[in-house]
C-alpha cells in the first residue's frame, strides 16, 4: 500500500537535522494526513521519510517572555482549538483549523504539515497571513525566521532549505495586541470538504471603536498562494466603522486577488465571493472588536 524505500525514525531536532544530510532525498513526516495519501496514490513513491513524530518538543502553545505566542508545528490542529491561549488572543485560528477535514485528521494533521506543503487551500494559511505569522525554520546552520508571507514560494513551494525543518511558527505581540478576527470558509460542502475560497480579516479599533485604525484582509485559494489584499487594508485605514465602508473596503480586494478558474469555481465567481466574504468577515471582526455599523 505505501511504497517507501526507508523510514527513519528522529530522536530529537538535531538528529532530524542529520538524518536529512545523510539523506539528501530524505522527506518529513509529521501526522502522516498528506504524505501518506500522497504515497498511497503514487505521487512519492520510493521515497525515503524521516518520521519527527516523536518529537514532543515541537509539540504544544506556549506564551515567551516577550509575549510572542510560539506554536509548535508539530501541534495538532485539534490541540490548537482546545489550547487555553489559543482561545484568548487568536480564536479565529481555533476556528480556522476546526474546518478541515474530520475530527480524525484533525487529530493527527499538524500545523507545520499543514504550512509547509504550501497550497492556497490551507485552513491555517490565510488566517497565520492575517497576524503576521512568522515561520521559525531549524537547519545544521542554524535557526532562521522569516515572516510567512517570504515562506510561500509558489504552488506547493515552500522556502524550506536542504537538511533543515519547520520547528515553530511565532505570532508577535504587536501582531495580536488589540487586534480581533474573523475566518469564513466557503466550500462544496460543509464539512471535509477543500475551502473553494477562504477569507481571515483581523481589524484593530480606535479607542472609541468608530475608526478602523488597522485592518489585515487574507485570503486562500485567490491566487497560487495564500495573499494579503494589501490595497484594501491601505483603503481601510482610518475610515470610520461603518456599512458604507465596508462595502468600499470589500469591493477594493478586486485589485489584490488572482484567482483561477477551476473545476471547483469559477474566476468570475471566486472573485464574487471574494468580496462577500470580506465584507462578512469585516463586520464580525469589527462586531467583536466592540465596533457598530448600524450607527
Amino acid at each position: 500500500m505505501y511504497d517507501m524505500k526507508a523510514l527513519y525514525e528522529a530522536g530529537s531536532v538535531d538528529h532530524a537535522i542529520w538524518l536529512l544530510k545523510e539523506h539528501p532525498g530524505a522527506q518529513i513526516i509529521a501526522g502522516g494526513s498528506d504524505v501518506l495519501v500522497q504515497m498511497r496514490e503514487g505521487k512519492r513513491s520510493g521515497a525515503e521519510l524521516v518520521s519527527i513524530h516523536g518529537l514532543d518538543e515541537l509539540r504544544g502553545v506556549k506564551m515567551e517572555k516577550d509575549g510572542t505566542l510560539r506554536i509548535g508545528s508539530l501541534t495538532s490542529f485539534s490541540h490548537i482549538t482546545k489550547d487555553p491561549l489559543i482561545r484568548e488572543y487568536f480564536h479565529v485560528l481555533g476556528e480556522a483549523v476546526d474546518m478541515a477535514g474530520g475530527p480524525q485528521i484533525r487529530n493527527i494533521a499538524t500545523i507545520g504539515g499543514n504550512t509547509c506543503n504550501g497550497v492556497t487551500s490551507a485552513d491555517s494559511a490565510s488566517t497565520l497571513f492575517a497576524w503576521d505569522a512568522v515561520v521559525e525554520l531549524t537547519g545544521a546552520e542554524g535557526i532562521r525566521r522569516i515572516p510567512i508571507a517570504d515562506f510561500y514560494l509558489g504552488p506547493g513551494k515552500v522556502d524550506l532549505r536542504p537538511a533543515e525543518l519547520q520547528t515553530g511558527i511565532l505570532i508577535r505581540k504587536e501582531s495580536y495586541e488589540g487586534y480581533k478576527g474573523h475566518y469564513i470558509k466557503y466550500a462544496m460542502r460543509n464539512a471535509m470538504d477543500i475551502a473553494t475560497l477562504g477569507c481571515s480579516v483581523n481589524v484593530k479599533l480606535s479607542e472609541d471603536k468608530k475608526i478602523f485604525t488597522d485592518i489585515r484582509i487574507a485570503y486562500g485559494v485567490a491566487g497560487p498562494v495564500p495573499l494579503r489584499a494589501v490595497h484594501a487594508e491601505q483603503a481601510g485605514r482610518g475610515l470610520d466603522v461603518t456599512e458604507e465602508n465596508i462595502e468600499k473596503i470589500g469591493d477594493a480586494v478586486l485589485e489584490d486577488i488572482r484567482p483561477r478558474d477551476s473545476w471547483r469555481a469559477s474566476k468570475a465567481f471566486r472573485e464574487h465571493i471574494s468580496r462577500v466574504l470580506c465584507k462578512r468577515a469585516l463586520r464580525e471582526a469589527a462586531g467583536k472588536a466592540g465596533g457598530r455599523t448600524d450607527e
